[in-house]
């Protein structure tokens, strides 16, 4: 009913549940945490957020939680395509600094499971487009923290722009990689 891929990073993965399709449109179970365990992937979500982006070329993160608050997250797009992105801030890592970036649509049903540790944000890629996302932890205003989108040590191949992004304040004022305290040891 589902499959989970790889990524670079291995603890990152991308999740595509099976779509059964007919004249009418189709129907997609996107998590049903048994399947989920049996594929490797068993974690306790706990919130769902739903995201509107109204302008392509938007930019949303890098955002985390710290502990005992930190956040897995599993991410997909229910109209429009993003350039999803997890940036790995575990300072202990061997993938410490590297990222993994897989596009996301409502058309190809992708899901990306980003684990606790990583640092996540997307760029929209159309208008309107819409994000779902569970959450394994509830949000803590007091853990919340971000890293700098355009971090030239992560070296992310953005579909936009610096000056063309669009970004929220807090967005622009995010620390480089190099000036984030260790959060994930």
């Amino acid at each position: 009913m589902l499959t989970v891929e790889p990524t670079a990073i291995p603890e990152i993965k991308v999740v595509t549940p099976k779509r059964f399709g007919d004249n009418r449109g189709f129907f997609a179970e996107t998590y049903h945490k048994q399947r989920f365990a049996e594929a490797g992937v068993d974690m306790e979500f706990v919130q769902d957020n739903h995201s509107l982006s109204a302008v392509a070329g938007t930019v949303r993160g890098l955002h985390f939680q710290s502990n005992p608050f930190a956040q897995a997250k599993l991410i997909r797009v229910v109209r429009g395509r993003v350039l999803d992105v997890a940036v790995d801030i575990r300072r202990s890592s061997p993938t410490f600094g590297r990222h993994v970036a897989v596009e996301l649509s409502a058309e190809n049903g992708r899901q990306l499971l980003v684990p606790v540790g990583f640092a996540h944000g997307f760029c929209t890629l159309e208008p309107d487009t819409e994000i779902v996302y569970k959450v394994s932890a509830y949000y803590s205003a007091a853990h919340d923290h971000g890293l700098r989108w355009n971090d030239p040590a992560l070296a992310i191949d953005w579909p936009v722009a610096p000056t063309d992004a669009i970004l929220s304040d807090k967005d622009r004022q995010q620390p480089l990689l190099a000036e984030l305290p260790a959060y994930f040891a």
